[in-house]
């Protein structure tokens, strides 16, 4: 009924059609049919559309009320009043709800003069006058108070609906700034791995085109290839991280980044810090790729700094490193009872943002959540060669 507030009104009006036909049919001797259907559709039918169109109907049926105080509203040769009166009541309900409460009020002055006119003109000063009198005020004041409530109701439910909306833009803007500073962060990094070494070897491959000399023409014309091949992967490399960095012009010179050799430095740092951390590397970690090391060092040192911040007093850490044939397993879990994980994330973190956005520029996976056993676990799938 709140998706089709027609097919809602629809039925009201249909009560108030078949409680008014009683009285309509017993006053039928003493007043014209046509009147009585006349007034009864100018107040019954405008309710089917009181909320589509609240203004233009509750003004209509304030007509047929009138019309019923001229024609047949009268105590002796008419009816004082019929159940489609009521309408007069749910129009007031719907001038003060959907409307406003400044034009509920000239409508409530409209109806007040009404009644005045028709308790002194057609009913006479006596004591069964005063109590329909009484009886209607309370039926308008029950209606004004009810059209209150329901319109300060409808006005919070739009500004909670506003705000959940700005919340949700501010979350949706606030996750792209996160990424795009993230990415930013990586095409720094890569620089600093990556173009450093590309540099190095186009510098090395074009010495050693000058130092073979066992086949001096073949080997002078592959190295001089394998120079050409550096030279356009470097401009490659530094296209793809000028888009990356997207307005980022900085000249700043990065000093070496660390790997997964300096996971022991990173482990005894959060002891020092409070935080127990055991740490277990297997494989050859130390014969990993610069980048990969890297992305692996960036989610260990991620991964328990979120535990510092979440997991509460009392927690401790273990952060394991293996390498099972050509991939790599980053796994990091605590025991901590601190605020969950992923509610901080949800409300404003970056962290798994960053770490989510390191594999997949890696090519792996990660995932992240709760312990069914307590405690946060976050858990990485690197290959050693991206797809």
């Amino acid at each position: 009924m709140r998706a089709h507030p027609v097919f809602g009104d629809s039925l009201m009006a249909g009560l108030l059609l078949v409680f008014d036909l009683g009285t309509a049919i017993s006053a039928s001797n003493s007043v014209p049919g046509s009147t009585l259907l006349f007034v009864g559709a100018m107040m019954i039918v405008p309710v089917v559309f009181r909320r589509k169109y609240p203004l233009g109907s509750s003004y209509v049926i304030l007509f047929g009320g009138a019309v019923q105080l001229l024609t047949h509203g009268n105590l002796y040769d008419g009816m004082p009043f019929r159940l489609a009166d009521f309408a007069l009541a749910t129009a007031l309900y719907t001038m003060v709800a959907y409307v406003g409460r400044r034009q509920g009020l000239l409508y409530a002055i409209w109806l007040a003069v009404g009644t005045f006119v028709w308790a002194v003109w057609r009913m006479g000063t006596n004591g069964e006058t005063a109590f329909m009198v009484f009886v209607i005020a309370v039926v308008f004041g029950f209606s004004w108070a009810m059209g209150e409530f329901v319109g300060a109701r409808r006005a919070y439910n739009r500004e909670l609906e506003q705000r959940l909306k700005l919340l949700e833009t501010e979350r949706d803007q606030q996750a792209r700034i996160a990424v795009g500073e993230e990415r930013s962060r990586i095409a720094r990094e890569l620089h600093d791995v990556v173009a450093h070494a590309v540099s190095v070897m186009v510098v090395q491959a074009d010495g050693a085109g000058y130092a073979i000399r066992t086949n001096p023409d073949l080997a002078e014309a592959a190295v001089r290839t394998i120079a050409d091949t550096g030279r356009q992967a470097l401009t490659e490399l530094r296209r793809l991280l000028g888009v990356l960095r997207s307005e980022d012009r900085s000249g700043t010179q990065w000093m070496p980044q660390p790997d997964a050799g300096d996971l022991h430095e990173l482990a005894e740092n959060c002891r020092a810090a409070g935080l127990p951390v055991a740490l277990g590397t297997f494989g050859d970690l130390d014969a990993l790729p610069a980048g990969l090391g890297l992305g692996i060092y960036r989610i260990v040192q991620e991964a328990l700094t979120n535990t510092l911040k979440h997991a509460g007093s009392g927690a401790s850490a273990t952060v394991r490193v293996t390498q099972e044939g050509d991939q790599v397993v980053v796994e990091v879990t605590d025991d901590g009872f601190g605020t969950p994980h992923d509610l901080v994330a949800v409300s404003g973190g970056n962290g798994l943002i960053g770490m989510r956005e390191r594999a997949g520029v890696l090519g792996g996976t990660l995932e992240a959540g709760p312990n069914p056993g307590g405690g946060w676990r976050v858990r990485a799938v690197l290959p050693l060669v991206p797809a």
